[in-house]
């Protein structure tokens, strides 16, 4: 069994239990997670089974949505409620305040990883570090606030609550987001609860629970919760080989310009500085400042061949433009080359590996092989 299973993680376990259990339920070993939560909170965990596991390290690249609910006038050594309360303050602050307080990490700014947290110092995991009662500086990080949004703010002398969504980059800590913003008010604060909505493209409402992995088992339906690894890549162009170059792909070789097409309805518009996906009704306009422009190839006898093969249809994507604007925007090499990968699937439609083009060679190289098994 090879592909992805988008499962709901409930409370009280952690990612690594959830693992164990889809072990014993899949009888198979190559099973990953694609980012850790929280034992106490809930939510989105999709899971990588068999050769799709090679995606695990990147899908911690993706965006994610949390709803959190954020406690005032509380601070605690874990930055949640299953803390040690370290400080409590009276909180004396109106709506707009929190508001403004709320509002004003939106964006990018550095944050400090906690203490409890899986982050490596010295060759030690943090947690580690802090259940031996260390406390140790660290490097505050540049994380990314995309959109914060206040659901509700209660504030009373039993309450004092902010329910709130957030979406986010990798390595953001909520726990943290929420202490910060109880600073910034000055009656400090902690994560109450917490519910990760979305990984990616992988929504809450599409999620199972273990048991209800189970039960699929049992019923002799397990192929239902499977989703294809290319699935992992949908906001990436899809390219296909020719016949021709099917055997480089399958050798995991580099891609000549001449052995890759795009879907159908789709031009490759290949410059000096890069790669363009573009309609062919947008194509018209630059095919004479362009090096190359190839028609695609009709891929209407592709789309039922292989799992994931369906999902062809692209949206304008300007590979180089990507890059130009993540790396101006303080956006690190590694994040600004993942924009510029393609889904890379053979002449038949099958998946096979995640491709980026270098200008200099006017080839496309490998950066990780899903070879079907």
């Amino acid at each position: 069994m090879n592909g992805v299973i988008n499962i709901r993680k409930e409370r009280g376990c952690t990612s690594f239990d959830v693992v164990a259990k889809m072990r014993g339920i899949l009888k198979q070993r190559r099973i990953g997670h694609t980012g850790t939560l929280d034992p106490e909170a809930e939510g989105v965990l999709p899971v990588c089974v068999g050769s799709a596991t090679k995606a695990c390290g990147l899908l911690t690249e993706k965006d994610k949505t949390y709803e959190a609910v954020l406690k005032l006038g509380l601070e605690t050594d874990t930055q949640d409620m299953t803390g040690t309360v370290q400080k409590t303050c009276p909180v004396a602050v109106s709506e707009a305040e929190v508001q403004a307080a709320a509002m004003s990490f939106v964006g990018t700014y550095l944050q400090t990883p906690p203490m409890y947290s899986a982050v490596r110092v010295g060759g030690k995991r943090l947690y580690e570090l802090a259940r031996e009662g260390k406390v140790i500086d660290r490097s505050p990080r540049p994380v990314t606030i995309y959109a914060l949004e206040l659901q509700e703010i209660a504030l009373g002398k039993e309450e004092n609550e902010v329910r709130f969504t957030v979406t986010c980059s990798r390595g953001t800590y909520i726990r943290t987001l929420c202490e910060d913003i109880g600073r910034k008010l000055g009656c400090g604060g902690c994560m109450k609860s917490l519910r990760r909505t979305r990984v990616s493209s992988f929504e809450l409402s599409d999620s199972i629970t273990l048991a209800e992995l189970e039960a699929l088992r049992d019923a002799g339906r397990l192929a239902e919760a499977v989703l294809p690894a290319d699935r992992l890549f949908s906001d990436f162009p899809a390219l296909y080989t020719t016949k021709e170059g099917d055997l480089y792909l399958y050798n995991g070789n580099k891609l000549p310009i001449n052995t890759v097409r795009p879907a159908e309805g789709f031009v490759l518009s290949v410059g000096r500085d890069g790669v363009t996906v573009l309609t062919e009704g947008d194509a018209g306009s630059c095919t004479g400042s362009e090096d190359i422009v190839q028609k695609a190839v009709s891929t209407a006898e592709k789309a039922g061949s292989c799992a994931g093969a369906e999902d062809i249809a692209q949206k304008v994507v300007n590979s180089a433009g990507d890059r130009d604007v993540q790396e101006s925007s303080g956006g690190d090499t590694a994040e600004s080359e993942v924009r510029c990968w393609y889904r890379v699937y053979d002449s038949s439609g099958c998946f096979y590996a995640l491709y980026k083009y270098n200008a200099e060679e006017k080839v496309f190289r490998t950066v990780k092989m899903f070879i079907p098994e």
